[in-house]
Order: C-alpha cells, then structure tokens, then sequence
C-alpha cells in the first residue's frame, strides 16, 4: 500500500526522471542515426578515390555529431545517477539484474565510444584513411551498442525475465544472462529504436540540405546528403513499421493493458477494430458511455490483427482486465490482488521466522519461493508473480492515463507513415535535381522536429502505458521510491529543468552557428 503522505514524493519523482529522459531522448537519436550516416559518407569518400568535396562533406556531418553527442552524455549520467538518488527501493529490488547491462553499456560500449571518438576527429591527418574509416564505424557501433543495453535493462522492466528471488536479501538476482540480454523484448526494441534514430538523423541531414539548396549554397553538399538522407531514412521508417509491428505483437502477449489504453478499448473484442482518426470521449470512465467520442475512420479486424496477427484474434479491454473475463481465462485484478498479498505473507512470514529462529518454518517458506521445484514452481506461477498487486489499494490503480498513451500511439504511427511517404516521394522526385521543388524542400526543412516528436511520442507510449508498474506486475512506481523530502525532489526538478534547457539552447545555437558556416571551415 502507498501511504498518502508519499505520494508527492512519488509525483516528483516521476515527474524529474520523466523530465531527464525525455531531454535525453531529444539528443540519443540524432546521435544513433548520424553516426552511422557519417560512417556510410566516410565509406563512400574512400571508395571514391579520396576527393575533397566528400571530405568537406564527412566533416561538416561529423561536426554536428559532435556538438550532440557531447550534450547527450551529460544528461545520460544523470538519469543512470536517479536510479540510485530517487529509486534507490527499486534499485535494490533488482540492482543485482538491472545493474549489469547498464554496467556493460558503461565498460564496453561507452568507453569504445569514447576511444575512437578522437580517432574521428582528430585523426584525419595522423592515420591512415581505413584506420579512421574503422575508428568512425567504431564510434557508431559502439553508440548503437551503448543503446542496446540501455535497452537491455528498460526492456526487463517490461518483462522480467531470467532471474529468482532470494528469500535471505528480499531481492530478484540474475539466473540466465542470456535471457535478459537477448530477450525478444529487448532486440524487438533496440531495432525499433536505433532505427528511428536512423530516420532522426535521416530528416536532419535531409532538412538542412534542403535548406541550403534553397539558398542555393554547398551544391555539392545538399545535394548528395539529401539523397544519402532519404536512402537512409526510408531504410530507417521500413525497419520502424516492421519492428514495431513486432512490439505489439510482444505488448498484447505480456501487457495487455498497454494495448488496451493504447486503443482506449474498454470491452474485449473479437475481431477488434483500429481507430485510425478518433476522438476519445473525456467523460468516459469504466462502465459509462461510449469511449470514442468520433471516429470517421475505422478499420474492422485490424488491431486483433495487428495483436495476434489474426484478425478475428480476441483482444482483451480494460474492463476484462480489471474485473476479469472467465470466458477468455483472464483474472481479475482483485484475485490478483489476493495472490500478490499471499506472496507477501509468506515474505513476512520468513523474516518474522527468522526473528524467532524457527528454522522449520524458514525452510517451509523458502521451498515455496524455490523454483528449482515442483512446489516452488507452482507457488512462483500463481502467487510471486503477481507479488506487485499485493501493495495495490484498489483494482482500478492498474490503469494507465488512457488519453496520454492513446493520443501519442497515435502520433507516432501517424508520422511513421508521414516519414515513409516522404522519403519515398524524395527518392521519387530525387532522379531529377530538387532545387526546383521548393514546396518539397521547406517542407523537408520543417519536418526535422517531427522525428524527435514520433520518438518521444513512442517513449510516453512505452512508459506512460506501463504504469502502475516500475517492474511490470512485480514492482509499483509507488513502492520504488526513496525515502526523501517531497521539497529535496522539487528543487533538483526545477534546477535540472533549467540546465537541461539550457544545454538544448547552447546545442541548437552551436548547430546553428556550424550550418551557417557550412563546409567551408
């Protein structure tokens, strides 16, 4: 149970790491993608005999890496920082399995990051022309793998895998490796996610190269970025729509309410529609009124379809998941609250036998909690894994903000259609010089930020539609928090909030500065 005098404690918090991840997550993707788009034109400029406008090119590209990926760092290890300063409780409860991918991501990645780094910018002169090319692809590998395990750790947190629970510590500890680090969860992720940094990166490069055809400047420039851009960013939108037809595949199997706040769908369905352009009714609450104030459009059979890849699939709603749906054989929330609550019993029931030193009774427990048998395996499957409930008050906790998470799925899947046309239309008309195509080149230009709002938009979709949980079904937000002053959370939020912004306006100013200069430095 969360007590009603942490609770704002828990608002901030939430409120600070929600407001570090997402400033995090505007500089991370054009840092993925351009990395990589800098290794292609790097690759290219060898293969062509080393000519100098393809060397002004790389280099431009590769100054405007920089610039973000300097400011990136900063408000990474801030957020790692938050785990141990504003979830120390959670920290605890899974240091032991979240702990090690992000000590990889820091040992391996970031440090093969931060080696070649120099090497790419540094060395253009001091090594040979493939030892640079190496270190540039170095530089993008070791980003991607930095995310991949970032990913690792966020992905477990959906869908806890590969571990037991240590009866003696109250902790999860790490029994597979392999299945934290190549969960399908995990990869299904990490390519959904570098490859919108791909299509980030993909509209930067092609919105400034539109923008200096447009001024007639950096011919040479604009005009190979922009075709190098719209190759890579349609690469990037195919991969996006395919890994994520996957991600909902993987969300309607392990976190059906996710799904059903993402299509506001309140009774399960068979053969369920997608509402392509809707508006949901704000008075809308279970057990009232229709949840679609107005949808036009409407497509019948296509979120099973989409769920179960069979379009007369059941999907669950957020009524069959919170009262329960015998027919479907889902529980309800209440009897999961029970079992949660029994879990917890027999927990005290071991420390309280601890206390007395009644060694029968300890061993009794721990056989419960033991996976390694028949009985241990039956307890974990119909009590532990529902462990979280048991700290629930009511039923209703375990429904997201429906509104947030419908209206930025639908964003997201919005512009990632957007983003395929486009480039498409691009390579399309690109056969022939653009220069003339003005309406097509502004809005290339103004399409730059609409990258970063499809990624957030996935983001808030991700973590906004997995509340109540910090740990899905085992851990809530609530029973994570530190042990802090309400007042001690407010102030840092406030303080990072005006450093956070801060940085984004020195980011966006150098990178003005360094495109109106151009290539010419």
């Amino acid at each position: 149970m969360i007590p009603l005098n942490i609770t704002e404690i828990v608002d901030w918090s939430r409120a600070q790491f929600a407001l570090t991840a997402m400033y995090h997550w505007l500089f991370v993707p054009l840092t993925l993608g351009l990395g990589i788009i800098c290794a292609v034109m790097e690759t290219v400029y060898l293969r062509k005999g080393f000519p100098p406008e393809w060397k002004k090119t790389v280099r431009f590209w590769m100054r405007l890496f920089g610039i973000n990926f300097a400011i990136g760092v900063a408000t990474g290890l801030i957020l790692e920082f938050e785990f141990g300063t504003n979830w120390s409780n959670y920290s605890y409860f899974v240091g032991d399995i979240f702990g090690a991918p992000l000590a990889i991501e820091g040992i391996v990645a970031f440090f093969m990051e931060a080696t070649f780094i120099a090497v790419m910018f540094f060395g253009w002169d001091k090594v040979s022309p493939r030892f640079h090319l190496t270190s540039t692809w170095l530089v993008a590998i070791g980003a991607s793998l930095s995310a991949y395990w970032i990913l690792v750790a966020n992905s477990w947190m959906q869908y806890p895998v590969g571990m037991s629970f240590n009866l003696e510590t109250a902790r999860n500890e790490m029994t597979d490796f392999a299945q934290v680090a190549f969960s399908p969860v995990a990869v299904t992720k990490f390519i959904h996610s570098v490859s919108s940094g791909l299509v980030t990166a993909a509209l930067f490069v092609c919105g400034i190269s539109a923008w200096y055809m447009l001024r007639k400047r950096e011919a040479f420039l604009a005009a190979r970025s922009l075709r190098i851009g719209a190759v890579t960013g349609l690469i990037g939108s195919l991969l996006v729509a395919w890994s994520g037809d996957n991600s909902g595949v993987q969300v309607a199997r392990i976190q059906p309410m996710k799904l059903a706040a993402m299509e506001a769908i309140y009774k399960g369905q068979t053969g369920a529609p997608l509402t392509v352009i809707s508006l949901l009714n704000p008075a809308k609450r279970i057990d009232n009124d229709e949840p679609i104030h107005y949808a036009p459009v409407r497509i019948d059979g296509m979120l099973s379809l989409l769920a179960a890849h069979r379009s007369d699939a059941f999907v669950p709603g957020i009524e069959d998941l919170v009262y329960g749906n015998a027919a479907h054989g889902i529980l309800s929330t209440r009897d999961k609250m029970e079992r949660g609550e029994e879990a917890r019993t027999q927990m005290a029931r071991y420390v309280e036998a601890r206390k007395t030193g009644d060694t029968a009774t300890m061993r009794q427990v721990q056989r419960l909690f033991d996976t390694r048998t028949e009985e241990g395996r039956q307890f974990h499957d119909t009590y532990f894994r529902y462990l979280g409930y048991g700290y629930l008050d009511h039923p209703e906790e375990v429904i997201p903000n429906i509104p947030l998470t419908y209206y930025s799925f639908r964003v997201m899947v919005g512009l990632g259609v957007y983003f395929i046309l486009l480039f498409a239309v691009v390579l399309w008309l690109g056969r022939k010089p653009l220069e003339g195509r003005k309406f097509l080149l502004r809005l290339l230009v103004w399409s730059i930020p609409l990258g970063y709002l499809a990624g957030q938009a996935g983001w808030i979709v991700c973590e906004v539609g997995r509340q109540p949980w910090t740990i899905q079904d085992l851990l809530p937000t609530g029973v994570s928090v530190s042990s802090l002053d309400a007042a001690s959370v407010q102030t840092t939020f406030f303080l990072f909030a005006v450093l956070f912004t801060l940085l984004l306006i020195a980011e966006i100013r150098i990178m003005l500065k360094q495109i109106r200069i151009g290539s010419e430095r």
